[in-house]
């Protein structure tokens, strides 16, 4: 396997993605870079800021002036200025926010920057929504990840229930739908896979049997 591999995985939500990119991270010795946690930073932030969600102006201004860093000893801990916020970045809130931030130029221009210089760093695996398409087009492996919408929302549900937070299934059915419907329509780096991504359908599969197929794929890089 290529010692500088760089591996993208891309799809909607509750589809798989950071799961199984830790998994595959895991198993193949390489860093796991976590693109969502660091937007969902920057939806927290704002939020604490009492910024509108909707004023990219004051938005843009604030990420500028943001500094997210991922813990390389443990990929999962996200510090947003210094503050450990891993468990708050996965409330609800900050997951109807995330979305509109996301799509704003500004944001995406500097969030891809800093994924970027994490990629510069050596072999690593990335999940998100662009990350075949905008963040590493050159990627060796591209994935696409999905799902049925009734699975993915099971598993959003099934997440969110374990962390403490209790929100009926049709909520959670109808926030997915929303935000599929945000992510797929924003006029900036819309959810579409890569031309030369390979799609994979993870309803109904196990972790470690999706998780088999990718390092299989690595073998040959």
């Amino acid at each position: 396997m290529n010692e500088q591999i760089k591996v993208a995985v891309d799809g909607p939500a509750g589809a798989g993605k950071s799961t199984i990119a830790k998994a595959v991270a895991k198993r193949l010795g390489i860093f796991y870079v976590d693109t969502g946690a660091m937007y969902r930073a920057i939806a927290l932030k704002t939020l604490r800021s009492n910024i509108p969600i909707d004023h990219e102006d004051e938005v843009g201004q604030m990420v500028q002036e943001t500094e997210i860093v991922l813990d390389h000893s443990d990929a999962r801990r996200v510090f947003c200025d210094g503050e450990d916020v891993t468990e708050a970045i996965r409330n609800p809130e900050v997951s109807r926010a995330v979305s509109k931030i996301a799509a704003y130029p500004i944001v995406r221009e500097r969030l891809v920057q800093l994924q970027r210089r994490e990629a510069e760093r050596g072999a690593v695996i990335m999940d998100g929504r662009d990350i075949g398409t905008v963040v590493l087009p050159q990627a060796d492996l591209k994935i696409f990840l999905t799902a049925s919408p009734e699975e993915r929302a099971y598993r959003r549900w099934l997440e969110l229930y374990n962390s403490g937070k209790e929100l009926s299934l049709d909520e959670v059915k109808q926030d997915m739908q929303r935000r599929d419907k945000q992510d797929s329509e924003r006029a900036v780096a819309p959810l579409i896979p890569a031309a030369d991504a390979l799609i994979l359908d993870t309803t109904g599969l196990s972790v470690q049997e999706i998780v088999d197929q990718i390092i299989k794929l690595t073998a040959d890089l």
